[in-house]
Formats: structure tokens, C-alpha cells, sequence
């Protein structure tokens, strides 16, 4: 999933969502309306923003949140003081408080990233759970959890799950963008025709390793008429489609796609004698995934999306782009400048609970361990940064692109969603069934499974039934 601030100070939701301005209804997108939105929030992000400055966040009047302590259910969650002005950053504990397993380090690229794994060594089945944007592996913790257990699904077979926190998200490290050793270890660089920026893995090309691994896939970093879909499920031609990052930031869907690459190298196959590994993701973390497996085929046997987001604030997405882009930049850019008092004081267990309400339709799968877990990282040092630069990321791949990519491999995708999700149109969605690789009648999406009274996040509001997918899923792969 992707966490989003819901109306704070007459401010619209659009004001921190990663999903944007457009309104989506069953059949048809309002485009005056995502226009005008759009004017509107760059009027108000001003106002509040010029007012925060002289008033709420000046010298004369300091926004103090009163302390908020919440209790995990979980029986090794301990109490948490989040007094966000004076408070020590919260550190990450030894097992997570949402699965109690380990949390593992896995050093990549000099960071430190988070992960965690449930089953045995020797499993039938090797899955990678990917999260969605501004969440973490904890977000997963009812399928790291359940797919273990014996159900009808699976009285035998057994599973051997992982579960990362991508760079800049969670417990893992979040280097600020411009530091040097981050920008080094960008999914971007090499990345991109007449651009010489040198990749990660080519400027260690000496060891054995990276000779090993395929050379990375370079494209221009505009693509041009590029077919996507509608919010109605039509079709379109997107006459540009931007792939860089407009910040050149390292976090973007090539980093992450990287180390989930990397992680499958240097942790899963240091376990197992290199069994193929099949990735399941959420919303954003669809983009990464399945790049990924552009990537890397030869690691992967499968792809599993949940609930895919088509990132309405990307600029070959936004109605009207070359009048309404200038607007939404200017906005991120006053995010970015003023908007890190804001965050701390929405990032409360109060206001967490309040955003997630908007994506969840089965509300009571938030509970006080899911707050917590996805709170506590978001208030570690840098996380504002990262959150301020991802949502000025309105460039990089999407879905429609990236499943219709001559490249793409032929392994099975499904794709489950929720249909009553508010930020994941559904008849978009169901096109996926007719996408595919040019010059072929046969769709990349195998099966697309709608899930009803379900929302954005059907593995935590209704793990039985996505885990029995997950598990019919697996045997598909196995047949």
C-alpha cells in the first residue's frame, strides 16, 4: 500500500498522496475536476505553508503534539512515547513486533537493510514480498506469518518467505539523496542511453560476481507513445513517458528493483541451492518487482501483484501535463523546502489511524500493532527526506509499460486486487488481462482476480483468502 494524509487543515488529500489529484469513479475520470483540484491544492499547500511559517512554525508559536503511548497487541510490544518535538528517534527492535521474528540486516551496497523470513530452509516454495510506498515488511505480517499454516491450500507443501524493507523505507537506511555514496548505488545510473553515469555493478566488474550477472537493460529515458490504460479500463497513448528521476535521486524503482536482485543473490541462494524465487508485491512495489524481473528473468518463476498502483502523479498520467506539471512541481518543491514541521506533526498514531482508514474497506484489520509497526520507522532521521523526494517522483516506469515490454519474460503473472479500493480503479485493473508483449496475441497477466469488500491492501484485510491465492498460485507454478 501507499500511506496518504487524509484532509488536515481544510488541506485536500492530494496534499501528501502519492496517488494524486485525479478522482477516479467506476466508469468514467472527472479531468476538469482533477484540473481544478490541482489549482486548488497549489493554493492552499501556499497559504497553509506561507501561514506555517510566520505562525506555527515560527519562532513565536512552536507546535508541541501531546504524547501519544500505544500498545501493540502483541505481547513483546512495549509502550511508546511518540512526543515528536522532544522524543528520541525509536530504534528498531530485535524481532518485529507484528510477526515476532528476527529482524535480519542484509548489507547491501554499504546500507543497511531490514529483512525478515519465516519457514524452513528447505521449502517447497521460496517467495519475496515486496511493500508498497512508505510502509515496510511489517505490512506483510499476515502472510509471513500464515502461509505456513496448515490449511486446505496446502496440507503438505511449505513455504520459505522473505520479506525486505527497501532502501530509504522501514528499518533500512535512508541516506540523504545527494550523498555521494547514495548516488553511486542509484538504479539509475548506466541505466539510460547518451547518459554516462557509470552502473554500480559495472564499476565492480572485476569480481567474479558481477561478471556472473546480466548486463542491464538501457533504454532512452523518454519513451514515446507508450500504451497505457484508462481509469474506465480504455486505452491510450501516452505521447511521452519519463523515466528518470526529476531529482536524480537514488530512490527510485531501478534501485529497489536492484536489490531485490541483489537480495536473491547474496541472501536467499547463501540459504538454498538456488531455488527459483517468486515475488509477490503491493501497490508501488509493483513497479519495482516487476522491473526486476526485467532485469534478472532467470531469478524469478513468477509474479504476484496486489492491488498495482498506476501512480496518477506520474507527469505521462497527469491531465493536461504540460500546464498542470509546472503547478504539481511547484508543490513538490514547497513540500520539499517547508514541509518537515507538517509531517511531524501528522505523524501521530492518531492521524496514522485516521489515513489508513482510507485505503482499508475491512477498517478492522487496523489495529494498534499495525499502526505502531508502520508509524515507529517513519519517525527515524531522513525519513521526512525520503518521503518529501518520493512524492516528487513523477517519473519512472508503469505497469502497462513494463508488462508490455518486448523484454518481459514469459513466466505467469496474476494480479488480485480489492474492489473496493478508492485509489486502484478497478477497470484499469482488468484491462491487464489484454496486455502483452508486441507481436503477440497472448496476455503477460494470466489470471486477474477481484476481491469484493475488499481495498487496498487484501493481504491484511483479508489474508485467508489471499494466502489460499497465493498458495493456488504456487502450484500453478508447480504444475
Amino acid at each position: 500500500m501507499c500511506l496518504s494524509v487524509p484532509q488536515y487543515h481544510n488541506l485536500p488529500t492530494f496534499f501528501l498522496s502519492p496517488h494524486g489529484a485525479i478522482q477516479h469513479t467506476q466508469n468514467s475520470i472527472c479531468v476538469r475536476d482533477a484540473t481544478m483540484n490541482i489549482l486548488t491544492v497549489a493554493t492552499a499547500t501556499a497559504a497553509f505553508l506561507i501561514v506555517g511559517q510566520t505562525t506555527a512554525f515560527g519562532p513565536s508559536r512552536t507546535l508541541h503534539p501531546k504524547p501519544c503511548q500505544i500498545r501493540s497487541s502483541s505481547p513483546n510490544r512495549h509502550w511508546v512515547s511518540l512526543l515528536m518535538s522532544t522524543s528520541t528517534p525509536p530504534s528498531m527492535p530485535t524481532h518485529s513486533p507484528a510477526t515476532s521474528l528476527p529482524n535480519q540486516i542484509y548489507n547491501w551496497r554499504g546500507y543497511r537493510t531490514r529483512y525478515q523470513v519465516s519457514g524452513p530452509p528447505d521449502a517447497d516454495h521460496t517467495l519475496l514480498l515486496v511493500h508498497g510506498l512508505f510502509v515496510n515488511s511489517d505490512h506483510w505480517r499476515k502472510m509471513l506469518t500464515g502461509l505456513n499454516k496448515n490449511t486446505a491450500e496446502n496440507p503438505t507443501k511449505t513455504c520459505r518467505v522473505y520479506a525486505l524493507d527497501l532502501l530509504g523505507s522501514g528499518w533500512s537506511d535512508k541516506p540523504r539523496k545527494d550523498d555521494p555514496t547514495a548516488q553511486s548505488i542509484s538504479g539509475e545510473n548506466g541505466r539510460f542511453l547518451r547518459c554516462d553515469s557509470i552502473c554500480y555493478r559495472d564499476a565492480r566488474s572485476s569480481s567474479n560476481a558481477a561478471k556472473k550477472r546480466p548486463p542491464k537493460l538501457r533504454s532512452d529515458a523518454t519513451l514515446k507513445n507508450i500504451p497505457l490504460g484508462t481509469p474506465a479500463g480504455g486505452n491510450r497513448l501516452a505521447p511521452y513517458l519519463e523515466l528518470r528521476h526529476p531529482l536524480s535521486s537514488p530512490y527510485n524503482f531501478y534501485t529497489w528493483a536492484e536489490q531485490i536482485a541483489d537480495f536473491v543473490h547474496d541472501v536467499v541462494y547463501a540459504e538454498a541451492d538456488s531455488p527459483p524465487v517468486t515475488l509477490v508485491a503491493n501497490s508501488i512495489g509493483t513497479m519495482s518487482a516487476l522491473q526486476s524481473v526485467l532485469d534478472e528473468p532467470d531469478l524469478f518463476n513468477g509474479v504476484l501483484v496486489i492491488n498495482p498502483n498506476f501512480r496518477e502523479l506520474h507527469m505521462a498520467e497527469v491531465p493536461f501535463s504540460p500546464i498542470t506539471m509546472p503547478v504539481v512541481r511547484q508543490i513538490q518543491a514547497l513540500l520539499r523546502d517547508n514541509g518537515h514541521g507538517l509531517f511531524k506533526t501528522l505523524a501521530t498514531p492518531e492521524t496514522v489511524t485516521q489515513i489508513l482508514k482510507e485505503p482499508y474497506a475491512v477498517t478492522d484489520a487496523i489495529d494498534e500493532e499495525l499502526v505502531s509497526v508502520l508509524l515507529d520507522p517513519l519517525l527515524t532521521p531522513g525519513a521526512d527526506e525520503v518521503v518529501f523526494d518520493t512524492l516528487s517522483y513523477s517519473a519512472g516506469p508503469l505497469p502497462e509499460q513494463q508488462l508490455s515490454s518486448p523484454q518481459f519474460p514469459n513466466l505467469p503473472v496474476w494480479v488480485v486486487y480489492g474492489k473496493d479500493d478508492p485509489w486502484t480503479p478497478a477497470p484499469r485493473v482488468e484491462k491487464l488481462r489484454e496486455v502483452g508483449r508486441p507481436g503477440e496475441d497472448q496476455s503477460t497477466v494470466e489470471r486477474v482476480v477481484g476481491l469484493e469488500g475488499v481495498g487496498h491492501c487484501p493481504h491484511d484485510e483479508r489474508p485467508e483468502v489471499v494466502n489460499g491465492l497465493v498458495w493456488e498460485f504456487l502450484e500453478r507454478l508447480a504444475s
